[in-house]
């Protein structure tokens, strides 16, 4: 087993600060303040510094336990409610656009980049164009990283606003060729089985809790195990694979169970990486913002 933690950011982010349930970040010129329910310790900037720092605030709603995500921002004058940022790294380079959603997020998981390098670099590995399947795909990020790197790439999302925001930041990075799909991901792969259908590198980046198109319900802990299962009847036997997962309750240990019981076909050649993803504030604090697994 090979425990790994995944510091490599993107180049125009900065996690300056975090603490107090909270943190402090910058995204190109601009810092945002947000709710993170892992920051359990103290802040090191004094609170007049966060509040003279940020140009937009983001606060729950009266009432709401600390994790969750339903909330309001407050803007100083000149924040844009669109701007865009770019991944330039190594063989990557594209743009992704960000907003201040009411749910906290703003369109990027800096996190994830990490994994950005991880599938450009097994995609550029195949001799053919390999097909590449990206699940609760969001805005796109490993998307545009697979597309970029040759992919053939179905993106799949329940959310038709959040492929139209995938579409613009395609648009924005001069690529093309993503197939786009509006469904529950659970409905969708489910259909790759019966249709005998084979990918040779599958993304999934589920939630805790979600719902698809037609209301379809999500809960992780109930449905990964069969949903797993079904991956890995469509990964190729030499195919990679990339799994995140963000609720506090899942270990990466739990992860390489399921992997291991599902995917032995494709491990006999492969070596599986699994641990943390991080981000290290200014003040060497290192924020854990879910586990990962890929081989």
């Amino acid at each position: 087993m090979l425990l790994t933690v995944t510091p490599d950011t993107l180049p125009e982010y900065e996690l300056i600060d975090s603490g107090n349930f909270e943190k402090l970040e910058r995204f190109g010129k601009w810092v945002l303040r947000r709710p993170e329910p892992q920051a359990v310790w103290s802040k090191s900037l004094p609170e007049e510094q966060w509040r003279s720092l940020s140009h937009a605030e983001f606060f729950r709603k009266a009432g709401e336990k600390i994790d969750a995500d339903a909330g309001n921002w407050t803007i100083k004058k000149g924040m844009p409610d669109r701007w865009m940022v770019n991944y330039n790294k190594g063989q990557l380079n594209f743009n992704m656009r960000l907003a201040l959603t009411s749910f906290k997020h703003v369109g990027i998981f800096p996190e994830q980049a990490s994994n950005w390098d991880f599938i450009a670099t097994k995609c550029k590995s195949f001799k053919h164009q390999p097909k590449v399947l990206n699940l609760f795909a969001y805005t796109g990020g490993a998307s545009l990283a697979a597309c970029q790197a040759g992919a053939d790439i179905t993106h799949v999302d329940s959310v038709k606003q959040v492929v139209t925001w995938s579409r613009e930041n395609m648009e924005s990075s001069n690529l093309d060729g993503i197939r786009w799909v509006i469904e529950d991901a659970f409905k969708f792969v489910q259909r790759e089985v019966k249709r005998g259908k084979k990918y040779d590198g599958i993304i999934l980046d589920p939630p805790a809790y979600g719902r698809g198109p037609q209301g379809e319900k999500w809960v992780l802990e109930k449905q990964i195990n069969e949903l797993l299962h079904m991956c890995s009847e469509i990964l190729a036997p030499q195919g990679f694979f990339v799994i995140n997962l963000y609720s506090l309750g899942f270990s990466a240990l739990i992860t390489e169970n399921l992997v291991y019981q599902h995917f032995k076909s494709q491990l006999k050649s492969s070596k599986i990486e699994l641990g943390e993803l991080y981000l290290t504030d200014k003040f060497k604090k290192k924020l854990p913002l879910g586990t990962f697994l890929r081989f």
